[in-house]
């Protein structure tokens, strides 16, 4: 097999000797088979970015085909390209309850985005690759069920998009998200706390050190879902010792236990050590390590915004152990192990983190009917929560009530209140969700629900919504 070194994005592969390959590029490239069929999809978003200079730009992902492109994986026999589709507004009204509209909060892009990552997946479970990785943006994993706006530089939320659409023709897989981004996904997690049906497993830069400032070992899914998330806070600094023990001391027992259809990696890649948002110092191969030994179905793109000195090569990494060939000598051009030496404190920190996760995933099946988590209490045969979310991006602060219905027979439907302020300007919503495995009898009781609250509207409401997942039906109370 052809051993590549990686130079930057102008890079060129070198053989064993060091020198350049030249001539026989093409030839060395054209005996390599990839051991896994992989499914690539490409969508840079020419068209949208925050600002010109916003660390959200276009510019993260043509570096990076510029890389895979000239050190020719595309020429790899097993490695082919695909083109992304475009996610229709039920797929997005599965997930969110975007207010006031879903065209009022999203771009074409965002539907492309997510398009992608619907078209990897569906690659995957049709059978035409064996793995697929959407490298794709805008990314998603901080939008709520609920979006005013956008926020972490997310409006909607492409990989829980994904997951409701796969649903949709498979109610009965079992999924597990394990997202290495170096930024909590918080929103992936709310959409998915009440579902005892997909394991939401978050390893990121300790939320104390970073936005959004949440993501603790407390915050283990609701009553009917506990210990179907966990979260797993790094202290600053941890290197790819420290992110490989995770690994193999919690994410792969846990995984082996739950026994998942389907893996799926948030690939975020903001954890590198020379990102310009984080403090972690996380290597190219280290990640593509992780997703080796992690053996994904579908990655997804998620942050990383050290443009030129990481994405292109943690990409080309990812591709090579997606693919199942050799990624052992990809580095960056300032590689240096010596700087990447993990402090002995922040090892002792991270054992002790995950010895705590593994009692609660440990002790799951041996909880009281509400988990003494502190953050739920229980009310009229419902569980309440209240949370105050802050949309980074465009400014907009919310406060939310939820509530659960305690059933037996299912996860529960949820009606939610919310108001989000914006300078003089306030929004007021309340929402009943339905999801996918509602019980007759839950799925019966929120529709009145819903008729009940349309006698509130006007006067308590600006907008009602109805989010039947179940039904695949939805309704926005009045129509926008």
């Amino acid at each position: 097999m052809v051993t590549f070194i990686l130079y930057p994005v102008y890079g060129i592969i070198k053989n064993k000797k060091n020198q350049p390959a030249g001539d026989i590029m093409p030839d060395s490239i054209k005996n390599i088979k990839a051991k896994n069929k992989l499914g690539l999809i490409f969508f840079p978003a020419f068209d949208w970015a925050i600002s010109p200079t916003h660390p959200e730009r276009e510019e993260r992902l043509l570096y990076t085909r510029d890389q895979v492109f000239e050190e020719g994986l595309m020429d790899i026999d097993g490695i082919k390209e695909f083109n992304p589709g475009i996610a229709e507004e039920k797929d997005v009204q599965k997930v969110h309850i975007c207010v006031p509209e879903v065209k009022k909060v999203t771009t074409p892009s965002h539907l492309i985005s997510a398009g992608g990552a619907i078209k990897a997946a569906g690659l995957v479970l049709n059978k035409e690759v064996d793995k697929a990785f959407a490298i794709v943006r805008p990314p998603g994993h901080h939008a709520f069920r609920v979006v005013h706006g956008a926020r972490g530089f997310c409006n909607i939320n492409n990989e829980a998009i994904m997951v409701e659409a796969i649903r949709s023709k498979y109610p009965d897989l079992k999924i597990a998200f394990v997202d290495t981004d170096a930024h909590h996904a918080d929103g992936t997690q709310e959409i998915f706390y009440h579902d005892p049906h997909v394991l939401h497993i978050s390893l990121h830069q300790n939320g104390r050190t970073l936005f959004p400032g949440s993501g603790f070992t407390n915050e283990v899914g609701g009553p009917g879902a506990y210990a179907r998330t966990l979260n797993i806070p790094l202290p600053p600094y941890t290197t790819d010792e420290g992110l490989h023990y995770v690994l193999d001391n919690l994410v792969l027992p846990v995984l082996e236990d739950f026994k998942p259809d389907l893996i799926i990696n948030a690939a975020g890649q903001d954890n590198h050590y020379s990102d310009p948002l984080t403090n972690m110092k996380i290597s190219a191969r280290g990640y593509a390590e992780l997703n080796a030994r992690l053996n994904p179905d579908i990655a997804i793109l998620q942050g990383g915004y050290s443009i030129e000195s990481a994405l292109p090569y943690i990409n080309v990494g990812l591709i090579l152990a997606m693919a199942g060939l050799d990624y052992s000598n990809v580095r960056e051009p300032d590689f240096d192990s010596r700087n990447l030496t993990q402090d002995p404190v922040i090892t002792d920190n991270i054992k002790n983190t995950v010895a705590v996760l593994r009692e609660i995933w440990e002790n799951r099946n041996n909880q009281a009917p509400v988990p003494d988590t502190g953050e739920f209490t229980i009310k009229n045969n419902f569980y309440e929560r209240e949370k105050h979310i802050f949309y980074d991006t465009d400014g907009i602060n919310e406060l939310q009530r939820e509530r659960v219905k305690a059933c037996p027979d299912c996860p529960g439907y949820i009606i939610i209140d919310s108001r989000a302020e914006k300078g003089f300007r306030n929004t007021r919503i309340k929402a009943i969700s339905i999801p996918l495995k509602a019980c007759k009898n839950c799925h019966e009781e929120a529709h009145l629900k819903f008729e009940e609250a349309k006698k509130e509207a006007g006067n308590k409401y600006d907008y009602l919504y109805l989010q039947d997942v179940k039904g695949e039906e939805f309704v926005t109370y009045p129509s926008p």
